[in-house]
């Protein structure tokens, strides 16, 4: 009874996932997760809106609200546009984690993970001691200096890095 009972427990958050439109799909046990508006407000602050094409401290010309496929100098877009790249982007590493994490992680893990792949790229993410950690244990405590890490642009630290790491950890573990 008790096994029936946090089944239940389950399925019941699972629903309430559903409604609130944080997982996209459930398939044997696992669960699709999408970012959730703390998430995107996060990404966000710290990508901000350009409408205009931009260099970025790495030397990558970027448009929107951080996309940086196919964007040329002196690109222009609409408000409308920036957020459609934006949720084809989030998408793209949104897949990306749900694929590279092997365990179940709460929405706002989920959500500081997205965060950084959008930022350094799913490749980063892979290759990472943090992801390493994540899919040993989602818990520990170690992951929070894993994000610290990632925060050098072409070998120089740079300050929004290192407050963006931190708002990651900070969410990752609340």
């Amino acid at each position: 009874m008790i096994i029936l009972d946090k089944i239940a427990k389950k399925i019941s958050a699972a629903i309430a996932m559903i409604a609130a439109g944080t997982i996209t799909l459930i398939d044997s046990m696992s669960v699709i997760k999408s970012t959730s508006k703390k998430g995107k407000d996060l990404i966000k602050s710290f990508e901000s809106l350009k409408l205009t094409s931009y260099l970025c401290p790495t030397g990558h010309w970027t448009i929107g609200w951080g996309h940086t496929a196919n964007v040329r100098e002196g690109q222009t877009i609409t408000e409308k546009q920036a957020e459609t790249l934006f949720l084809n982007d989030l998408k793209v590493f949104e897949d990306g984690v749900n694929r590279l994490v092997n365990k179940q992680l709460t929405q706002n893990q989920f959500d500081a993970l997205v965060s950084f792949a959008f930022n350094l790229g799913l490749n980063n993410l892979k290759k990472s001691t943090l992801l390493k950690l994540v899919n040993e244990n989602p818990n520990n405590p170690d992951i929070r200096t894993e994000f610290a890490k990632w925060r050098l642009g072409n070998g120089v630290v740079l300050p929004g890095l290192v407050r963006r790491r931190e708002e990651e950890a900070n969410l990752y573990f609340s």
